[in-house]
């Protein structure tokens, strides 16, 4: 009923559409004819998967992933933000709400890149951060040694707006339990997921 209610309210909305639907995330992946390029996830799903696994399993494939749930945030919610979901929001928002987050995250394309970073879990969360383009551009060019200023001259951004994007990296590494505080520290997090290059 949900998901034919949802079909018929996108059927009027032009660059908005539903591709396909699953009853957990394994069936979605086994069975999805192309990636989406948003993932609408219930955080209680009848098969009764680990809702951060299920985060981390569409994050390693490079999902964007909006949780939306009949549950109130709290911790749940803190951790599938943290395991990489692009947002949470409870059934008691506004359809309207629902398209402009799934635009917002099409558009930033966030999902972090395929690699390593399963060997890198810690307990039942994903301990790869999701970085936007901007963030992992400005990392990327000063953990391999430029100066501040030069990374964000290499990424197109004031240095101001570089230094944002470094913090805004470390606070992901560290809320992931991998904090890198450090240029070096920063460059050994860019080898271990894979995204030095």
């Amino acid at each position: 009923m949900l998901i034919d209610g949802l079909a018929a309210w996108l059927a009027h909305v032009p660059d908005v559409r539903l591709t396909g639907w699953a009853a957990s995330v394994a069936e979605l992946l086994r069975t999805e004819p192309s990636p989406a390029d948003v993932v609408l996830l219930e955080a209680r799903l009848a098969d009764g998967s680990d809702p951060v696994e299920n985060v981390c399993a569409l994050v390693l494939r490079r999902r964007l992933v909006l949780v939306v749930s009949a549950m109130p945030g709290g911790n749940l919610a803190r951790r599938m933000i943290e395991a990489g979901a692009g947002g949470y929001l409870t059934k008691n928002h506004r359809l309207e709400t629902l398209l402009s987050k799934v635009r917002e995250l099409a558009e930033e394309k966030t999902a972090c890149p395929p690699g390593p970073a399963a060997g890198h879990t810690t307990g039942r969360d994903c301990a790869r951060p999701v970085l936007s383009p901007q963030e992992h551009a400005v990392l990327l060019a000063y953990a391999s040694g430029m100066t501040l200023a030069a990374a964000a001259r290499s990424a197109g951004v004031r240095p101001g707006t570089a230094k944002n994007y470094l913090e805004r990296v470390k606070e992901k590494y560290r809320k992931a339990g991998r904090p890198a505080y450090t240029k070096l520290e920063l460059a050994v997090r860019l080898r271990e997921d894979g995204l030095a290059t």
